[in-house]
């Protein structure tokens, strides 16, 4: 299993760990019934704490993306792809309306906002097909 931790994140490891199972989840690298290494196996991986990772096990069966049963393990949920993507939606105006607000005192017209998220968007898509 490929998950990075970063030292120099604000996020707590089990944050990363969660929103990076997510990704691949959504993404279809993980499917519906695949089965997630178990708590210990991650655990001792990334050379952290099982606490950890049980903390993020127990985040995404929270929200819905993994189920655990006693003594089998751990495996991907069926994803609610238009919840997902409400999700999504949603964290995307919550961030957006932030940046609006430094446009705002910055005297940033929305003019140049647009340019500039079109840029932003133009630039991820060529990283996307590198």
């Amino acid at each position: 299993m490929d998950i990075i931790i970063s030292n120099h994140s604000d996020s707590p490891i089990y944050e990363q760990i969660k929103e990076q199972l997510k990704v691949m989840i959504v993404r279809g690298e993980l499917k519906e019934g695949d089965a997630l290494p178990s708590m210990r196996l991650l655990a001792k991986e990334l050379r952290i704490s099982i606490i950890t990772t049980k903390r993020a096990y127990e985040e995404l069966e929270r929200e819905g993306y993994i189920e655990s049963y006693t003594g089998r393990g751990s495996f991907v949920s069926a994803v609610n792809r238009e919840r997902v993507r409400e999700e999504a939606v949603f964290e995307i105006e919550q961030l957006l309306e932030e940046a609006l607000d430094k446009a705002k005192i910055a005297g940033i017209s929305l003019s140049e906002l647009e340019e500039c998220m079109k840029l932003l968007y133009e630039d991820k898509e060529k990283q996307g097909n590198e």
